[in-house]
């Protein structure tokens, strides 16, 4: 069954089911991803925000390639999300500097991947504790 977003948000989804969203900066073009995100993954993708803010207070917001970014002012950005058929895809992208490293490996030699499926317990301590060491780097000065 093809997953959807919300009816009245009038988003295409592309491949895989990631919302279509304007490039923009802010935390309003990162919200109108993640109301967008079709089923489960809306709601992840709410619990993913939360948790980056409660641990990068003064964390920035922008939406690029369909795609939500935090990042540092000046620091550059640090930790991507985009929505896949049966996953979501974190990417760390100095994840090779991290503790313990993240599993998923990238073409890229310092990114790192992390996918979250549906049934998947989320371990927010660890992400939690992944997106503050990210931070905590020099980041994609994308």
């Amino acid at each position: 069954m093809a997953e959807r977003s919300p009816p009245s948000s009038g988003v295409v989804l592309l491949s895989g089911g990631n919302p279509q969203i304007a490039k923009g900066d802010g935390d309003e073009p990162v919200q109108a991803y993640i109301a967008a995100m079709p089923g489960w993954k809306s709601e992840l993708g709410r619990r993913l925000d939360a948790l980056v803010v409660r641990t990068v207070p003064d964390v920035r917001k922008a939406v690029k390639w369909n795609s939500p970014f935090y990042g540092l002012a000046g620091q550059g950005w640090f930790l991507s999300f985009h929505c896949f058929t049966r996953y979501v895809k974190l990417t760390f992208f100095r994840g090779t500097a991290l503790e313990p490293i993240p599993p998923g490996t990238s073409k890229h030699p310092e990114t790192r991947y992390f996918d979250i499926h549906e049934r998947d317990e989320l371990d927010e301590s660890r992400l939690a504790d992944w997106v503050k060491q990210a931070s905590q780097l020099p980041g994609g000065r994308l």
